[in-house]
């Protein structure tokens, strides 16, 4: 991993200095946990006690109950086979030791398809899972899971990163046959498969061949499908959030309809289309502090439009919460992008890639701030992602 040689000269001082040295070995854990994770990784060069504590369980125990650690942001380009993320935290991009579990034959060019807490889920060709904490490098393939109709979505939920809880959902099926199968790690087992029913509520049943694809024209005169094209690692893109204890996963059809799943109700949701079917846009889901949010970007009079939207589910309407500034995305116009996003707590990471383009923005709802982030380059090659998955970076995640 990349790590700053400043860390380590600091903590050094500090030892030298006797304010941490003469700590308990409890107290010493609980002060250093606080550290950020890029940072903990200097532990184990400082000295003997504080190697031999970095590598204890009862400091990965004190590490997991701080609350929160800023995301990282673990990026997919065309090589499958390393790891960059880029740090939230310290604004740089980071390249990490890929997995050895992935660099096996039958793993190999596996692709991120889910992540949660601490943890990222991969898929490989043959469609077995493998979930990994991608800073330790620690992998953990599931049993095998037969994929039964056609997969739609892939969800993730960590409860409990020390002691490795978490569940993988799969949906599957075709509107509006819908089913979903659940991965629990603590029986380490697949569930049996249940069948979602359509939502008594639900009033924007969409027509059999609404996910059809259709040819238009558009203003420029270019011939547009209306299905999405997604990279691959987007091709199940779904988010999960856990409201008022009912479990949700929510995903995009190929048309761009979201798609709601309530797995604790056993019942799933068609929203209203937030653009007419007749349109150029490219659109994703991301989840922020619980709840489901759509990104959206779009061209009308000769200029493009990047908003976030909330769905109400009271007056059943879309609600604009955050728009790019005009000047920032008027450079986006007839670039033909593919926006795919993640959230993390109050922040979403935004890939933009075309032939012609390839950006990357992060966008701060508290701050309302959208900056651009720069060129990630390693060992002087400038490297281009499709795609991104958020994570908090915890050593003691287990899987």
């Amino acid at each position: 991993m990349e790590i700053g040689n400043g860390c380590i000269s600091k903590k050094r001082k500090l030892v030298e200095e006797g304010s941490l040295d003469e700590l308990n070995e409890d107290l010493l854990e609980r002060v250093l946990s606080w550290l950020p994770t890029s940072t903990l990784f200097c532990l184990s060069s400082v000295c003997k006690r504080w190697k031999s504590m970095a590598d204890s369980q009862s400091f990965k125990l004190a590490c997991s109950r701080i609350p929160s650690r800023d995301p990282w942001f673990y990026m997919v380009d065309a090589d499958l086979n390393r790891s960059i993320v880029f740090d939230s935290a310290k604004s740089s991009w980071k390249r990490l030791n890929h997995p050895s579990l992935l660099l096996r034959d039958h793993n190999r060019d596996s692709i991120p398809v889910a992540a949660s807490g601490g943890l990222v889920c991969f898929r490989n060709m043959s469609g077995s899972y493998i979930v990994c904490n991608p800073v330790t490098g620690s992998c953990r393939e599931l049993p095998p899971v037969d994929p039964g109709q056609s997969l739609l979505a892939i969800a993730m939920n960590a409860y409990s990163n020390y002691h490795g809880s978490y569940k993988l959902v799969l949906v599957s099926g075709d509107l509006p046959k819908l089913s979903f199968k659940v991965y629990n790690s603590i029986t380490d087992c697949w569930e049996e498969e249940i069948m979602l029913r359509r939502n008594a509520d639900d009033c924007t049943k969409s027509n059999d061949n609404d996910e059809d694809a259709v040819y238009f024209l558009s203003t420029a005169g270019n011939v547009v499908v209306t299905n999405m094209q997604r990279s691959p690692s987007k091709q199940y893109s779904s988010v999960f959030t856990l409201k008022d204890g009912e479990e949700i996963v929510y995903f995009l059809t190929s048309s761009g309809r979201v798609i709601a799943c309530n797995l604790t109700q056993k019942c799933f949701s068609e929203y209203p289309r937030l653009l007419p079917v007749f349109s150029e846009y490219s659109i994703d889901v991301v989840e922020c502090k619980g709840e489901m949010l759509v990104v959206v970007l779009s061209e009308f009079f000769e200029s493009a439009s990047l908003r976030v939207w909330r769905y109400d589910p009271k007056t059943k309407t879309w609600n604009q919460i955050a728009a790019m500034p005009p000047a920032m995305s008027h450079e986006f116009y007839d670039k033909k992008l593919d926006i795919n996003c993640v959230g993390a707590g109050d922040q979403v990471f935004i890939c933009l890639s075309s032939a012609e383009l390839c950006s990357y923005v992060l966008y701060d709802f508290v701050a309302n701030r959208w900056v651009e982030l720069p060129e990630c380059s390693v060992n002087g090659e400038s490297l281009e992602f499709m795609s991104a998955l958020s994570f908090e970076p915890r050593i003691e995640a287990s899987v």
